[in-house]
């Protein structure tokens, strides 16, 4: 049994812009390119329009949504486990865990739900009951049929296999007169109903099961019965189970006939797969429970288990951080994953800390996306037509088609480059890109807000800024209102000190910045103030380079104020 192998994945920040989403599937093409077969795209959000519109012209599936990369029960658990039926007898559970080397298994129904967990230590109560005196040590709990199948014996003779009964064993070694002096005990105290007589060569012995009303008769050693005895047997219902085998070895098989499910440990405790496992080991460790089988979230469906030595050091999911280096802008459980690298073009700040040293390239370029086509190119590799489209339409994204203060001759170079080998025409492809889905018009104040909105600190405050781009600014006075409303609720749901959307013109290159938050702080922003929360920003396009140290130098003159 082995764990389910953790993946590699390649992912932008929350609330991810087509550059985000472009290059994490830029960046995993080329290192499945470069030996690394595992690694795929992912996402921590929803996808914009405009880069939803170039995933369906290319014909690439949408990356991999990932809300939280925390190691749960799910992603450590051995999903091929060995597993038992309620319905199994002793033997069968017996072999199957010496077979597999296991010392306890879960116990599953017909739909594979958990019932319960069996132990090695459980099976031997099969065998060696409690109480040791009386009928009970001779009493075994099982079915006829059970019992014959476990000795690999076969039946005959009359009655009914009635199912599971309390029958009460008893070896037909004594004497003749011993053995019927028993069996006439049992008819006069109303048991003989219930006894099985095993016994090997005797025909004394048999006729005297027959003839006191013993319920069943194991014949041992291969022993071949009289035709009278069959039609006796026939006639008073009793059945007769013929075993290869001694009558010794007959006698402990046949206890191996009891069902595991009477033995059960009870109140097993079940883990929902998604649950993280830094809140596993805590709850687990004091518990006598050594198997912990692991179920769909709101289910009793199986999907694999772990032991509690799972918990030490779990695998941690890998993760290549893109168009961002800062845990807050990062994926859920960011923390309690292997990041194996960053690539991005923003500033660094933030709060990361890596356990182990890692790969970062940190470019002063115009899109992440840009510094992944650069990996390829300078690997002597290509990507295909497809990657290299997502690729382009992420640098004209991020720098508003070359016309970004944060634009270089590097994009410039590369953005010719990835549209020649996606068969596009530069210029074309971004009209195109640009064109297709307005937010303004189409989305809701959560889209809008929402699609890409970065949070920062700085000097101890934090901010947080949103960007749409927009062919026109048009539809910006009918949504003011709502998008306003929205900006609220993020600013007092986060406890931030600014909450901004900045619409910017691709055409004209001039933006409109709808701020509210701590009044000293939209004093002291640097834009034409039109009323208490909306600004004029001509020639600010980028968040990076010209809104975020604007709002930086804010902050500092409302606190020095």
């Amino acid at each position: 049994m082995s764990a389910t192998p953790q993946p590699w994945y390649v992912i932008g920040h929350r609330n991810p812009d087509a550059d985000a989403i472009f290059s994490a599937i830029g960046h995993a093409a080329y290192l499945r390119a470069t030996g690394h077969p595992e690694v795929r795209a992912g996402r921590c959000g929803e996808l914009q329009e405009r880069t939803r519109t170039v995933l369906e012209r290319t014909g690439l599936e949408t990356p991999e949504l990932l809300t939280d990369v925390r190691p749960t029960a799910g992603s450590i658990c051995r999903r091929n486990v060995v597993g038992v039926s309620e319905s199994n007898t002793f033997m069968e559970a017996y072999r199957l865990m010496l077979d597999c080397g296991v010392r306890s298994v879960p116990v599953l129904n017909a739909g594979r739900e958990v019932v319960g967990i069996l132990r090695y230590l459980d099976l031997m109560q099969l065998l060696l009951p409690p109480a040791t005196e009386g009928l009970a040590v001779r009493t075994i709990h099982a079915s006829l049929e059970n019992i014959s199948k476990t000795l690999g014996a076969t039946m005959e003779g009359g009655g009914d296999d009635g199912g599971e009964e309390d029958y009460i064993l008893m070896v037909g070694a004594s004497s003749q007169d011993t053995v019927e002096r028993r069996l006439r005990t049992a008819r006069e105290e109303g048991t003989v109903g219930r006894y099985v007589v095993i016994c090997g060569d005797r025909p004394v012995v048999h006729r005297h099961a027959l003839e006191y009303g013993a319920r069943a008769l194991i014949v041992t050693g291969g022993y071949l019965t009289t035709m009278e005895l069959a039609n006796g047997a026939q006639e008073r219902g009793m059945t007769i189970i013929r075993s290869s085998h001694d009558t010794a070895t007959t006698v402990k098989l046949a206890l191996c006939a009891r069902r595991v499910k009477h033995v059960l440990e009870e109140g097993v405790q079940l883990i929902e797969e998604s649950r993280p496992v830094s809140q596993l080991s805590r709850q687990l460790v004091s518990l006598r429970q050594d198997l912990f089988p692991v179920v769909k979230d709101g289910t009793r469906e199986m999907i694999g288990v772990f032991s509690k030595s799972d918990l030490v050091n779990p695998p941690r999911t890998r993760l290549s951080m893109v168009d961002h280096n800062e845990f807050s802008q990062a994926v859920m459980g960011v923390e309690e994953a292997e990041v194996v690298e960053i690539i991005d073009h923003h500033r660094l700040s933030g709060d990361l800390v890596s356990r182990e040293p890692v790969r970062f390239l940190n470019e002063p370029l115009g899109s992440t996306s840009t510094i992944v086509a650069r990996r390829f190119r300078e690997s002597g590799l290509k990507p295909d037509a497809a990657t290299a489209m997502c690729l382009c339409a992420g640098l004209i994204s991020d720098t508003l088609n070359l016309t970004s203060p944060t634009t270089t001759e590097v994009d410039r170079e590369l953005r010719d480059w990835l549209a020649g080998l996606a068969g596009v025409k530069g210029d074309e492809f971004a009209a195109d890109f640009f064109a297709a889905g307005s937010l303004l018009v189409n989305g809701t104040p959560e889209q809008i807000i929402g699609s890409d909105r970065k949070e920062f600190t700085e000097l101890g405050d934090r901010v947080s800024l949103s960007q749409i781009e927009e062919l026109s600014l048009e539809a910006f006075a009918g949504r003011r209102e709502a998008l306003e409303t929205g900006l609220r609720e993020v600013l007092e749901g986060g406890g931030f000190a600014l909450a901004a959307l900045l619409v910017t013109d691709v055409k004209s290159h001039d933006s409109l910045l709808l701020a509210v938050g701590n009044e000293e702080v939209l004093a002291a922003l640097e834009f034409g103030r039109r009323d208490a929360h909306l600004f004029e920003a001509p020639g600010i396009v980028s968040r990076k380079k010209q809104l975020f140290p604007a709002v930086c130098r804010a902050l500092a003159k409302a606190g020095a104020a």
